[in-house]
Parts: structure tokens; sequence; C-alpha cells
């Protein structure tokens, strides 16, 4: 239990490691049997007589050293630039990564396991987690990817993902992984994911791999879905991709890349939403952005507010309200655990459109005093506590407890 009775909500961890149970396997032949999609690998499609399918053509995981992210298929990087990943001798250097390989030995030599996972929770005083990928999140980067492989790939994901949370589920949610190269895919394994496996959030990376904008007409079915479906969507960036990202004019500088392509992409995500006029077509969409700060979004929706009252009526004529207003009525935003500008967020957006994120294992993670850092921001009591609890309750559609 945190100190004044709060407790948090989102925490987002390494998705590491693989395992399997009997429950999962009922589950994925109903599914098979009931949609006849393929599998993905190291699955089996039960309407095709078990036949693996993209076994193949699946990326694995690399693990060199203690929190290695990386993915690769054939002996080559997937989801992220090449260069970045052959520049790995020099990311092995320095200070911060000593720390993270003597902080995350004993975790990793353990596999990540959800046991893992949950004594991490204890250590911090975290009550109840919202489970987002690291290493996933550049499962589905590739540009143009082949929809049904990244629809597998999905699946796979998400599959997982239920087992891993079956250690205590009370404690540990699921945030489904879908498609964006299809809509209907995308609709589909969203649908399964709340209906079948009872995740309480989707999510996608911030920035664009298919062509298609956030506020483009291609995504309005899925949009109308996760309303139907009362699920939140969250966006979770990183720091590179296979397709375009803002940290590419860095090149191989991880300090830069990383400093600049978390908050600007999920920047671009909000331009989307609230002044592209994604939420005044679905009003009931409940939108994060998560683990690119929150300080920014002063300046932000304030110049949105300036270019909607200067130019909306040529650009943006269905927009019926300033772009932040739609983001005080629908989005959050995370803090994290040292983010001292949060009080410039509390005073713009208010303390009901926030939540927490330790970070943990990540490189930045203040992990093992995240929350208690945290309670050192200058920010009020009250404001604290919604940030902790309440509002990732009322995100997540989680009960009050």
């Amino acid at each position: 239990m945190l100190p004044l009775g709060q407790k948090p909500g989102l925490l987002q961890p390494e998705s590491k490691g693989d395992s399997g149970s009997s429950d999962l396997r009922q589950r994925q032949a109903e599914v098979a049997a009931e949609e006849a999609r393929p599998r993905a690998a190291g699955e089996h499609d039960a309407a095709a007589g078990n036949r693996p399918a993209f076994r193949d053509r699946a990326p694995v995981g690399l693990t060199e050293d203690a929190g290695d992210l990386r993915l690769a298929f054939d002996g080559k990087p997937w989801g992220r630039v090449a260069g970045v990943d052959a520049d790995r001798n020099r990311r092995r250097q320095g200070r911060n990564h000593a720390l993270n390989q003597e902080r995350w030995r004993p975790y990793a030599e353990r596999g990540w396991t959800s046991k893992v996972q949950l004594e991490a929770m204890d250590i911090e005083g975290i009550d109840v987690a919202v489970v987002y990928p690291s290493r996933g999140l550049f499962a589905l980067t590739v540009p143009d990817l082949e929809p049904r492989l990244a629809a597998a790939i999905a699946r796979a994901y998400n599959d997982w993902l239920y087992e891993f949370c079956q250690e205590n589920p009370e404690r540990l949610i699921g945030a489904g992984m879908i498609s964006p190269f299809n809509i209907d895919d995308a609709i589909s394994e969203a649908r399964r994911c709340v209906e079948r496996l009872g995740f309480r959030a989707i999510f996608l990376r911030a920035n664009i791999v298919n062509g298609h904008n956030w506020h483009d007409p291609y995504y309005n079915p899925l949009w109308s879905a996760l309303e139907e479906l009362d699920v939140p969507l969250g966006f979770h960036e990183s720091n590179t991709s296979a397709g375009r990202q803002v940290g590419d004019q860095f090149g191989y500088d991880f300090m830069l890349r990383h400093t600049f392509s978390h908050p600007f992409e999920q920047m671009l995500a909000v331009g989307s939403f609230c002044g592209g006029g994604v939420l005044e077509r679905h009003p009931k969409l409940r939108v994060a952005f998560l683990e690119g700060n929150c300080g920014w979004l002063p300046f932000l929706l304030w110049r949105l507010d300036e270019h909607w009252e200067m130019f909306g009526d040529q650009w943006a004529p269905e927009l019926k309200n300033p772009p932040s207003q739609y983001f005080k009525r629908q989005c959050y935003a995370s803090v994290e655990a040292d983010e001292e500008p949060v009080k410039y967020a509390v005073d713009f957006v208010g303390n009901d459109r926030l939540v927490f994120s330790t970070d943990f294992p990540h490189v930045d993670t203040k992990y093992p005093k995240a929350v208690e850092r945290f309670l050192q921001l200058p920010i009020g009591v009250e404001d604290k506590r919604r940030i902790l609890w309440h509002n990732c309750a009322a995100y997540y559609g989680i009960a009050e407890i």
C-alpha cells in the first residue's frame, strides 16, 4: 500500500519469455475454429489440421545482455533502424548502461517472468499494473508489413500476454496489441482482447507505418469499435522504428533520439486526435499518450488552439470546440516519476487528465524508488492521489477499491 492510501494503476514492463497453459490453448482453438484466421509462429491453427503458420517468418528476440530489446529475422534487425543496432557497442558503454546491467541481471536470469513482475510491483508498492510491451513495441513497425503476418504477430503476443497475466489476473492486466495494416484485423483482435482475454486497453505505436495519419477516415471503423467495446486506446512510443520517425535526423545518437522520439511522436498523435477531428467524431473514445512525458501539454494545446482560431474555419471546419477541450474531455498523458514540469500540466489541463508510470524496466526508470520520487513532485496531495489511482481507474474502467 502506498503512502496517503494511494494506489497507482499504470506500470509498463518489458515483455519477455514464453509460456503456455491448457486454458490458453483452449481459447486459441475456439478462436481458430470460429474465425479460421492465420496463427502466429509457435501456434497451431485448429481449423487447418494443426499446421504451423508463419513459423518461418517470425521475428525472434535477442538476449545478448540484460535489457536487450531487439528483434531480428534471418540475422537482420526487425522493426528498428539497422544502423542503430550496428552501433550497439557504443550503447554498451557509459554509467547508465553499467547501472542497468547490474540492476536487471537478477531479473534477466530469472527470465523476466510474471513472478518477477509482481515482486517488482511489491517493492514499489504497486497494487495493479496494466502491462505494455518493450520489445513488442518493435514488432509491427515494419512499413507496409503483410497484413496477415502482422495480424498473426499481434495474436501471438496477446495470447502470450494473457498467459503472463494469469499469475495474478487481479493485479496484472493486459493491454492488447493490434495491427494497423488491416482495419478488419484490428477490430477483430481488439474485440477478442476485450471479450475473450479480458484486457482493459488496446495499444498502438504513435508513429505512422502504413501511410495513414490517425485522423484519416481509414481508421474511423476502428475508433467506432473501441467506443462500442468501451475500451481505451493507449499510444506508446519507442526510441526507433523501421518506419519514419522524428528521431531519424539524429542518426545513431541515442541521447538525442531518445530525447525527442518519445514526446514528439506523441505530440503528433495528439494533433491528429484533437486537431484532426477524431475526438469530435468519436466522443466516447478514451485515449492516452504514454511514456512520453506530460510537461509539453500546455505549449502544444495552446498552440493548437491558437491555430484553430486562425485557420480552423478552412482546415478544421468540423471542430466545434478548441482542440484543448477535446484533450480535457477524452485524453490522458503519463507522468514520469521525476517530471518536475508536471505542475504546469496540472495547471493547464487539470489533475484529472494525468496518469502515473514507473517505466519499469526501461533505461530511464527510477525503480526501485519511482513512487517515492513521484511523491516528492511539486504538486498537491490531491493531485498525487488522482494521478496514482483515480485517473488510471477512470481511464481503464477499473472499479474503485
